[in-house]
């Protein structure tokens, strides 16, 4: 059985232990006792050295923890030096957790369902569809309150089955370990806390995502959150500075820039359709019928704006008995349109001829695509649509 020295203190930097058991050569080892934390509820195993041997991954064992090392260790007492800077970042973020659960949970009646901490951000998914936006703003000004409050934040050693005030209950039985914000939370958990809240420090609540019925919301605390907050102010001040604007007026600028690039989308697209539709008449025009009055136009395309291709076709197609086909070679797609009178339904002729080259595409009766895997497919595929019969009247 190994020692935990961290769940009694977090803040335990440096230990000698003894090694019990090796395995791997000597680089998987086995202590007495450990301040390193494993891999457990979403929080990362600590780095650091054992002997000055390099940890490189902390697994739970149930009973023992193993440590994974960057190379054998053939000692039998070692002193183990823990990364505090890593450790401390994901205590503050682990607390910063804890306090923001209890907030949603109190303030607003959504539960934590899961929760991650990654090495950039930590995130909880909260028992709600979304999160407006005004709610998560008011939420980080209460958790930040309970920051400068600096509320005294306790590890205790209670049983299970008389524990009271548990925020989730535990499916531990037994002896359990209770984290405890004074005054606003009590949580069974194995992971490592600050001592108070004031060590928190800034919390900064980023974004939220949508997960199945779950609401997920991005964090961040203390060193992280400063920096974020550092990182994302640089970004704002390089925008201000690029518009001759100061920040406070960059959400009323960036939103007229966009109204105006929509505005000027919608128009650009306007001339296309119609230059294309002009472009098609004369092509339309300059297409000898076929036999049965059909005129079918194809153009092998090296590379090409896919739109631009899209609103030439339809624009063919819109001529009376009209067929158009187009080949891409990069990417490897061909295009189909054909008028209601002529006999062809583009996407019944793509649905059936594009399985079999290894194709995959559709679309409706006058617009139709596909792309292929490889030349030659490409190649079969266009020599394929080469031999449309002919409209029958």
């Amino acid at each position: 059985m190994t020692e935990r020295l961290y769940y009694t203190d977090a803040y335990c930097r440096s230990f000698v232990g003894r090694v019990v058991d090796r395995a791997d050569g000597g680089q998987r080892v086995w202590l007495d006792r450990s301040a390193f934390y494993p891999t457990s509820g979403g929080q990362p195993h600590d780095l650091g050295t054992l002997g000055g041997a390099r940890v490189v991954d902390v697994i739970d064992e149930d009973d023992r923890v193993a440590h994974v090392l960057d190379r054998p260790l053939d000692l039998t007492e070692v002193t183990g030096e823990v990364d505090w800077t890593r450790r401390f970042d994901f205590m503050q973020q682990h607390t910063g957790q804890h306090l923001l659960s209890a907030v949603f949970a109190d303030r607003y009646g959504w539960e934590t369902v899961s929760v991650h901490f990654g090495p950039d951000y930590a995130t909880l998914d909260l028992a709600v569809e979304s999160v407006p936006a005004e709610v998560l703003a008011e939420a980080a000004d209460i958790a930040n309150a309970v920051v400068v409050e600096n509320r005294p934040v306790s590890v205790a050693f209670e049983d299970s089955a008389t524990a009271q005030g548990l925020r989730k209950a535990t499916e531990r039985s037994g002896i359990i370990r209770v984290v405890t914000i004074d005054g606003l939370d009590r949580s069974a958990c194995g992971g490592t806390h600050v001592r108070a809240t004031g060590e928190i420090g800034g919390i900064l609540l980023r974004r939220q995502e949508k997960m199945k019925r779950q609401a997920r919301i991005e964090f961040l605390c203390g060193h992280r959150a400063m920096r974020r907050a550092r990182a994302d102010f640089d970004v704002l001040t390089r925008m201000a500075t690029a518009a001759s604007a100061s920040i406070d007026e960059l959400p009323a600028l960036v939103a007229a820039q966009v109204a105006d690039l929509k505005a000027s989308e919608q128009a650009r697209r306007k001339l296309e359709e119609e230059v294309a539709a002009t472009r098609a008449r004369a092509a339309w025009e300059a297409t000898a019928p076929g036999a049965d009055g059909v005129r079918r136009m194809r153009e092998v395309r090296a590379t090409g704006r896919a739109d631009e291709v899209r609103a030439f076709a339809i624009a063919f197609a819109a001529q009376p008995r009209a067929v158009y086909a187009a080949r891409f070679d990069e990417p490897r797609a061909v295009l189909l349109a054909s008028s209601a009178d002529s006999g062809v339904d583009a996407g019944q002729v793509l649905k059936a001829l594009l399985p079999s080259h290894g194709g995959k595409g559709g679309g409706s009766p006058r617009l139709a695509q596909g792309s292929l895997p490889d030349a030659a497919a490409l190649a079969a595929t266009w020599d394929a649509l080469g031999t449309l019969p002919e409209r029958t009247t």
